[in-house]
């Protein structure tokens, strides 16, 4: 295997997102690209549907700064980015031996800073649970 570009680092799901969507715009329709343009569509529409496509470059880099007393790592904070969790044990799920990490304060903290940087993921929670009787 060979290292192409030593310098690549990992996307978030709104740079994607926003890569796609320039390519899209920017290029003319060409019947050779037929299987790259399938792969282009597919993955918008499934990028459309989760919450980066209401994410802006000012709420990610904001949350980023709030999330740095935490000591998480780069894969860490991209999981939240990327889909950004509502209850402790999604969090639980994303950082690594959190239990040990993190104090349950520390937990609910994460929560709050997430729901008001990325306050449209709760919106769309509340709209999938359906209404107890």
């Amino acid at each position: 295997m060979e290292i192409v570009n030593s310098n690549s680092s990992q996307l978030s799901n709104y740079e994607v997102l926003k890569h796609l969507q320039q390519l899209k715009d920017g290029r003319k329709k060409d019947k050779r690209q037929g299987q790259l343009a399938t792969i282009t569509y597919e993955t918008l529409r499934y990028l459309e549907n989760t919450p980066c496509n209401q994410q802006t470059p000012e709420t990610i880099t904001t949350c980023l700064k709030a999330l740095e007393r935490f000591n998480l790592s780069k894969n860490e904070k991209l999981m939240i980015i990327n889909l950004p969790p509502t209850t402790a044990l999604e969090i639980q799920l994303m950082i690594e031996e959190s239990e040990e990490r993190l104090t349950e304060e520390q937990v609910n903290e994460i929560l709050v800073i997430v729901a008001e940087h990325f306050p449209h993921v709760q919106k769309a929670e509340e709209k999938e649970e359906p209404e107890e009787s």
